[in-house]
């Protein structure tokens, strides 16, 4: 038997009836806790506590077994919370199981993120759950609270609140408390917390589909250390897009020493950050870095929703915050585009005469006078083709202010406004505070119901949300499939490392476009090629032993002469000669290009998420430059035209210093063929890779390829 974790399934999870308390102790600040909370959310009459002695807990009497309780209430226990330790962890649940019980939460640890004996402990105690027909989350975790519903399975300290718009899932225990309690702070309120642990059997992604048909939870934010499904994870994360449900990461291993951290954590790996950023970008997840920024970007994302546009405007009391926030949404990427004529115009009408019309737009201390400056300025810059949003800085009641607050009169302006406007209109604070019951009385009474809490995470929302909605305009077109043109090699032909000569060819065949070479092995016949490409030619040695040719000295470059293309031909050779167990294959004679812009496209399968395309600027120098994007395949032209504008030196190819400007849409066909390519040839294929991939205008061709087959 295998348990099918489904939305279904975690709904009686997520959402029981009631719960039994296994191991349940008055020795226990575990135990204490979790049925603290359970109590606190008046779920104590469905909370049931399981004490193999039988004794007194928490001055509540006890049952030896989920079979006594399933006995004393006449029905199922629908969710047993091991607090058992991991050594009697599988008699427990041996014994749940024969009581009917299908689902648990299990929080002792000693299981993978020990070492080889727990990875086998973890082993099998899947095996087991499967055969007992038990869903369980975890282990080494401390539970969840569903503010739905209104109960806490955790330990921890966790606010009685109604239910908000988000839900927190986290793979550290300890750190969910920080992120639940900032989430309180900061007003967010949160649907679900739910700290996965090992994900032995209930991953991230099982949850975030079970999120997407939750109508509560409106966003999800995810703290990772690692994904340990990918394919699951993916296909939620598709499914939440497809809801309209931005999903918001912070994944931790960006550098080594967290990579260790979090994998020492997990007993996982982490998978390699580049790879993993690539893939949330894809799926259209916004990630981030801080907690702070997690969930605040989350609560933006419930509340606004997809933003049609991903321009911001800004309208500000404060001239200060307008440069500030000028400054930041440059460095967070976000767009503050230039009123048209037609919005410049609009506000004029009102307000030329106390300071100048642009994006970001001060109204200046006249507003404080003529408030309706507030209420038209939002409304026709809400109104502006380029606008998706509106953020509005200005006074909020302060800690020392006192009824009746002075800045009510421009708080209602600016709420007459974010009525009026043809877009969300947003109130951004310009510190990040605890909204004040001041505060929020002062919301609710404009009907805003919220604020966006500091000027850098107001632009770090607002560029995750523009690029997501972005994002999922492109997500909700069908995946491109490989051409049926594409010309592949027998299966029997592809082992181990190609020459280039072979690589050429394959690239030929699926119509990718190859700088025109002749393969020789004699000096004469050198010449005779050289001769008939009429101008300077290029010499290069062929050997599937040597991929990087120059490195040796297997390359002369600019040969002009017979003399000289002899010469060439005898030290290319002989360069290969020297290298141990390498075959050559003969000397490729190529016309000699000018110089112009060289990229390194290439495909590597990554071991979770397949196939991975990496386009970097530089060709040879590409490791100098250390500038590239990577995308996931497939992968269409337009979606590789947005990677190559993600490339630090993109400018490069527009032209520079009289260099003629790549034809981009030209350029992201031929590597989008390339991806199509490798995409084709499946699981055999290792890594294609085309270095340099020369670039002048429309004139676009593979001047080198490297092409490696997993079998020997």
């Amino acid at each position: 038997m295998t348990v099918d974790i489904t939305p279904d399934r975690l709904r009686s999870l997520f959402r029981p009836r009631n719960v039994a308390l296994v191991g349940a102790s008055n020795k226990s600040a575990f135990s204490l806790g979790a049925f603290g909370n359970l109590v606190n959310f008046g779920f104590g009459d469905r909370t049931y506590l399981v004490n193999a002695r039988g004794e007194e807990v928490h001055g509540r009497p006890t049952y030896t077994s989920c079979a006594g309780v399933v006995d004393a209430i006449g029905g199922p226990v629908d969710l047993a919370h091991m607090m058992v330790p991991q050594a009697v962890t599988l008699d427990a649940l041996t014994e749940a199981a024969a009581a009917g019980v299908r689902n648990a939460v299990i929080m002792s640890s000693g299981y993978a993120e020990t070492g080889p004996e727990g990875r086998a402990a973890e082993e099998e105690l899947v095996r087991r759950c499967h055969e007992l027909d038990i869903a369980v989350l975890g282990p080494n975790m401390l539970g969840f609270a569903n503010f739905v519903d209104g109960l806490a399975v955790i330990p921890g300290s966790v606010p009685v609140r109604p239910a908000g718009p988000i839900a927190l899932l986290s793979q550290s225990g300890a750190s969910s408390a920080a992120m639940t309690e900032f989430a309180t702070l900061s007003g967010t309120g949160l649907s679900y917390l739910v700290t996965l642990g090992n994900e032995a059997m209930i991953t991230a992604g099982h949850v975030i589909d079970f999120l997407v048909e939750d109508e509560t939870t409106k966003a999800i934010a995810l703290f990772l250390e690692t994904i340990r499904d990918p394919e699951t994870f993916r296909a939620a994360a598709l499914r939440a897009a497809e809801a309209g449900k931005a999903i918001v990461v912070l994944k931790v291993g960006r550098s080594e020493l967290a990579a260790r951290a979090a994998s020492a954590h997990t007993g996982a790996l982490v998978g390699d950050d580049r790879v993993i950023d690539a893939i949330l970008h894809d799926l259209g997840v916004i990630r981030v870095d801080t907690i702070e920024d997690m969930i605040i970007t989350a609560g933006a994302a419930a509340r606004l929703g997809p933003l049609e546009r991903p321009g911001i405007a800004v309208v500000s009391f404060s001239g200060g915050a307008c440069d500030i926030l000028a400054d930041r949404a440059e460095v967070r990427g976000v767009p503050l585009p230039a009123f048209t004529e037609e919005t410049t115009a609009a506000i004029s009408e009102q307000f030329s005469s106390f300071g100048t019309v642009q994006n970001p737009l001060d109204v200046t201390g006249a507003a404080m006078i003529r408030t309706e400056l507030f209420t038209h300025a939002i409304e026709q810059a809400s109104q502006d083709p380029n606008i998706g949003a509106v953020a509005v800085v200005s006074a909020l009641p302060g800690v020392n202010d006192r009824a009746p607050w002075r800045g009510i009169a421009q708080a209602k302006a600016i709420g007459e406004g974010a009525a009026r406007a043809s877009c969300p209109v947003v109130w951004v604070n310009q510190v990040q505070v605890p909204p004040s019951e001041a505060v929020s009385e002062v919301m609710d009474e404009i009907g805003m119901g919220w604020v966006l809490p500091g000027l850098d995470q107001a632009m770090v929302a607002f560029g995750g949300l523009g690029r997501w909605s972005e994002r999922l305009r492109t997500l909700r077109e069908a995946r491109p499939a490989a051409p049926a043109d594409l010309t592949l090699p027998a299966a029997d032909r592809r082992t181990g490392q190609w020459s280039e000569e072979a690589a050429r060819g394959l690239l030929a065949d699926a119509g990718i476009p190859v700088v025109p070479a002749d393969l020789v092995t004699s000096a004469d016949a050198a010449v005779a090629a050289a001769e008939a490409l009429e101008g300077p030619v290029v010499l290069k040695v062929v050997s599937p032993q040597i991929l990087h040719k120059s490195d040796i000295g297997g390359v002369r470059l600019g040969v002009s002469g017979a003399d000289a293309v002899r010469a060439a031909y005898d030290a290319v050779v002989a360069a290969a000669e020297s290298v141990p167990d390498a075959k050559v294959e003969g000397v490729l004679v190529s016309p000699m290009r000018q110089p112009a812009t060289e990229l390194l496209v290439g495909v590597v399968r990554d071991p979770s998420w397949g196939p991975i395309l990496a386009i970097a600027l530089g060709g040879i120098l590409v490791e100098v430059l250390d500038d590239s994007v990577l995308v996931p395949l497939p992968a269409t032209p337009e979606r590789i035209e947005q990677a190559l504008g993600r490339l630090r030196g993109a400018a490069v190819l527009d032209g520079v210093r009289g260099r003629t400007a790549a034809d981009r849409t030209a350029l992201a066909g031929v590597i989008a063929r390339i991806g199509d390519l490798a995409s084709a040839l499946g699981d055999d294929l290792v890594s294609l890779e085309v270095n340099p991939l020369r670039v002048d205008g429309d004139q676009i061709e593979a001047l080198d390829a490297v092409v490696e087959w997993r079998n020997a």
